[in-house]
C-alpha cells in the first residue's frame, strides 16, 4: 500500500501517479492508498500516531505486506514505523534504488547500483541488526569482543572502498574513449529528460539501435552510444538514464561516471513528454539535475515528444535570435524526425536545410 502526505508541495495528483508507476515498475501490486495532510513530518513516525493507526488498519484490511512512503524517511522513522505496523516499510529512495537494481544490465551499471545501495544501507544497519547488537561470545568467538554491528559496518566499508576503486578504473577507461572521440572531431549529442519521456524510443528511431524501450520508469540505465549519419557528416548520439524528482544523492554520486558523458556532450537533446500535464515541473527537475552534474551550461534543444498524443504538428521553432530552440516530434510514429535530423545537421555540422537555403 502507498502512503502520501500533503506537506504543501504542488501537484499532489502527479506525485501519487508517479509513486504508483514506480511501485508497478518494481513489481509491486498496489492494493490501497492512504493520504493525509501535515504541516511538517513527525520526527518519530513521519505520519503522526493517528495516521499510523489508520495505515495499520488499512494494511490489515487489505492484507498488505509492504508499505511504500512517497517520502524520504530517516532510519529512526523507518524503524519505528516497522515496529508499529508489523510489516516492511520502504521509502521513495529505497524504492528507486530497488528499480535501478532490477534494471542494471552492464558491469558498470551493476557496480554503480550496488555502491548506491550500500551507501543507503550504511545509515540503516542498526535496523537489520538490533538483535545482534551485543558482543560475540562462546567457544571460538571470544577475543576482541567486536559487536556484530561493528563487524558489518567494517565489512560494508571495505566493499564500498572496493566498488569506488573499480568505478574509478571504469571512469578512466571512459575518459580514454572520450578523448579518442574528441580527437576524431565527431560531435556528441546526449539525450536527457525525465524518466519515461520517450528517450530510448527516440534513440532507436534515430539510430535503428534496438535499445530496450518500454512504457515504464527507468527502462534504461546503461548509457548506449551510436553513430548517426546526417547529410555529409556524422554525430555520436548517447541515450542516458532518466531523471526524476528527488533523485537520491547516492545515485547521482554513484552514476557520476555515466552522467559525466552528458556534461562533456556538444549538445543536449532535452526530451519532454508533451502529453504530460506535469511537463513544466519535469523540465524544471531535469534542468536542476543537469546543474548538479555540471551540465547546466551545455547547449540544449528541447524536443517535445509524443505529439501523436496531443494532435500537435511536427515543427522546428526558433528563438528571437534565429537559433533552434524547440523541436516537435513523435518518436513512435516518426513524425518530425526529419526536421530533428536537419536541426542537428545545422547546429553541429553547419549544414543549412534545403528549405532555408531556398
Amino acid at each position: 500500500m502507498i502512503v502520501q502526505l500533503d506537506l504543501g508541495a504542488l501537484g499532489q495528483a502527479e506525485l501519487l501517479n508517479e509513486i504508483t508507476l514506480l511501485a508497478k515498475s518494481a513489481g509491486a501490486e498496489v492494493l490501497a492508498v492512504v493520504r493525509g495532510k501535515r504541516r511538517a513530518p513527525d520526527p518519530a513516525l513521519f505520519a503522526g500516531r493517528g495516521k499510523v493507526e489508520e495505515i495499520g488498519a488499512v494494511c490489515r484490511e487489505h492484507e498488505a505486506d509492504l508499505v511504500l512512503f512517497n517520502h524520504q524517511l530517516s532510519p529512526v522513522q523507518q524503524r519505528n514505523l516497522e515496529r508499529e505496523l508489523q510489516c516492511r516499510v520502504v521509502d521513495r529512495n529505497a524504492l528507486i534504488l530497488d528499480i535501478f537494481a532490477l534494471r542494471a544490465k552492464s558491469h558498470e551499471g551493476k557496480l554503480q547500483v550496488e555502491l548506491a545501495q550500500l551507501e543507503h544501507l550504511a545509515t540503516r544497519l542498526v535496523r537489520g541488526w538490533t538483535h545482534l547488537e551485543r558482543q560475540k561470545g562462546g567457544i571460538g568467538l571470544r577475543g576482541p569482543g567486536e559487536k556484530q554491528l561493528e563487524t558489518d559496518r567494517r565489512l560494508l566499508g571495505v566493499r564500498v572502498k572496493t566498488l569506488k576503486e573499480r568505478l574509478a578504473q571504469v571512469e578512466k577507461q571512459r575518459k580514454t574513449r572520450r578523448r579518442a572521440r574528441e580527437r576524431s572531431d565527431v560531435p556528441t549529442v546526449s539525450l536527457v529528460g525525465y524518466t519515461n519521456a520517450g528517450k530510448s524510443t527516440l534513440f532507436n528511431a534515430m539510430t535503428k539501435a534496438g535499445a530496450y524501450a518500454a512504457d515504464q520508469l527507468f527502462a534504461t540505465l546503461d548509457t548506449t552510444s551510436r553513430r548517426v549519419f546526417l547529410g555529409t557528416g556524422t554525430v555520436v548520439l548517447s541515450d542516458t538514464v532518466g531523471f526524476i524528482r528527488d533523485l537520491p544523492h547516492a545515485l547521482v554520486a554513484a552514476f557520476h561516471a555515466t552522467l559525466e558523458e552528458t556534461a562533456s556532450a556538444d549538445l543536449l537533446l532535452h526530451v519532454v513528454d508533451s502529453a504530460s500535464d506535469d511537463r513544466e515541473a519535469q523540465i524544471e527537475v531535469v534542468n536542476k539535475v543537469l546543474q548538479e552534474i555540471g551540465a547546466g551550461d551545455v547547449r540544449q534543444v528541447v524536443v517535445f515528444n509524443k505529439i501523436d498524443a496531443t494532435q500537435a504538428e511536427p515543427k522546428v521553432e526558433r528563438d528571437a535570435c534565429g537559433n533552434i530552440a524547440r523541436v516537435f516530434v513523435s518518436a513512435q510514429t516518426g513524425a518530425g524526425l526529419d526536421g530533428l535530423r536537419e536541426a542537428l545537421a545545422e547546429m553541429l555540422l553547419g549544414e543549412v536545410s534545403p528549405a532555408e537555403s531556398g
